[in-house]
């Protein structure tokens, strides 16, 4: 499992540390209602020949090919075939049957002539064109799987016709690595909630809804408690309760103050510091540690992330995502991290690598669209990266970036 550190790890290191303690969930059986977005955690085989029958993909009439030839052809209708009813006997030479999508063939028909290029007459239907190939419009049995077949392996993520496929093959219930579950706790007296006016020295609690919406979009269940205050007793008593979740995240507490109460707190409720600050800009001081086991399950991943919504936000990208997704077998569905070139040009300097707010540059004539760093104010302007697609990634040091160099680009979605 690695052991604590006490330096201030690079970003690359701090996700090995992360990814290290990042356990597999035990797989748990779900309902198909429930398990949209899981990823399978079984094998799932055919349980029968899908389809089970020769059947129709048109309406029209199930036809002999070899009672047809160029020209019109005139069959006797003998009887009609409805989805969900089966043929009552084998089609007899000069014989056509009515059908409709999804009905068997009846024995011995080979192909089904459209409604559209047939009339009727009496008792009889006109084929207007003889010209029809054995196995038109027919899907024939089996064609889709075989009893015995395996048609999902472990692994894949259960999107909408994958639900249907496994509902297709009598399924009601699948084994499935679950979504995590994470509790968010924002902290700091200084917060008050969204709907109340905050008085001096007060600001509203956007943290919780911000790192609610991601976790979500990782796949995660999601529970936001209550601000819990900087008083040791209430704070115990709130990481104490979301240490029986798999992830916890802490928004606030884990800076240098006298009132950053956190750390401190999650060591008397045991949980093992595996490290505390990152080399990077903005969200230098997150903390990450593990919590005791929780009977059969590992313990909860604790993240520690600074108040400040932007670096909440980057620590949340950078190390939280990538431990949800590592928890449920999940893979990251489109890269997070891209090259892209710089819209235009751009002084740096930092003694750490930052993430600086940037847009996708709706001007930009290129394939993939360039980068275009946005006026930000810092850690805590929210309103500048609500306009932006990501963060450009600039090394640390000084430099003039021209436009046109490309740099890394954490995207945001």
């Amino acid at each position: 499992m690695g052991t604590v550190v006490d330096r201030l790890l690079t970003v690359d290191e701090a996700l090995r540390a992360v990814r290290e303690r990042a356990v597999l969930l035990e797989p748990r059986s779900c309902l198909l209602a429930e398990a949209f977005g899981c990823c399978l955690a079984e094998d799932v085989t055919a349980d029968l020949d899908l389809p089970p029958f020769d059947k129709a993909l048109v309406d029209g009439y199930a036809v002999r090919s070899s009672d047809l030839s160029a020209g019109e052809v005139r069959l006797v209708v003998g009887e009609e075939i409805v989805a969900g009813r089966t043929p009552t006997r084998a089609l007899a030479p000069g014989e056509a049957a009515a059908i409709m999508t999804g009905a068997p063939l009846p024995p011995d028909a080979d192909a089904v002539v459209m409604v559209e290029k047939t009339r009727r007459d009496g008792p009889d239907v006109i084929i207007e064109d003889g010209r029809v190939r054995s196995g038109q419009n027919r899907l024939i049995r089996g064609r889709e799987m075989r009893a015995g077949d395996v048609v999902l392996r472990k692994g894949l993520p259960l999107n909408a016709p994958r639900l249907g496929l496994l509902a297709s093959v009598g399924r009601s219930e699948v084994l499935v690595f679950p979504r995590p579950r994470v509790a968010v706790v924002p902290t700091g007296d200084e917060l008050v909630e969204p709907d109340v006016v905050p008085g001096p020295g007060q600001i509203r609690n956007s943290n919780a809804v911000m790192l609610q919406a991601l976790a979500g979009t990782a796949g995660a269940e999601v529970c936001s408690f209550p601000i819990a205050p900087d008083e040791l007793a209430k704070l115990h008593s709130t990481l104490e309760r979301g240490l029986s979740f798999d992830v916890l995240t802490i928004t606030g507490g884990v800076s240098a103050g006298n009132r950053d109460l956190v750390p401190e707190v999650l060591q008397s409720l045991g949980v093992t510091r595996v490290f505390h600050k990152v080399r990077v800009k903005p969200g230098k001081p997150l903390w990450f540690g593990v919590g005791p086991p929780r009977g059969d399950a590992p313990g909860t991943l604790v993240f520690g992330l600074p108040g400040n919504p932007v670096s909440g936000i980057i620590g949340f990208l950078l190390f939280v995502r990538p431990a949800l997704l590592a928890l449920s077998s999940q893979k990251q569905s489109v890269p997070i991290v891209s090259r892209r070139r710089l819209a235009r040009s751009f002084i740096h300097s930092s003694d750490r690598p930052t993430y600086y707010p940037s847009r996708l540059s709706p001007d930009s004539a290129e394939a993939e669209a360039a980068i275009e760093p946005l006026d930000w104010a810092g850690s805590a302007d929210l309103r500048t990266v609500a306009q932006a697609d990501g963060f450009a990634v600039f090394p640390a040091g000084d430099r003039h970036y021209q436009a046109g160099e490309v740099v890394e680009f954490l995207h945001l979605g």
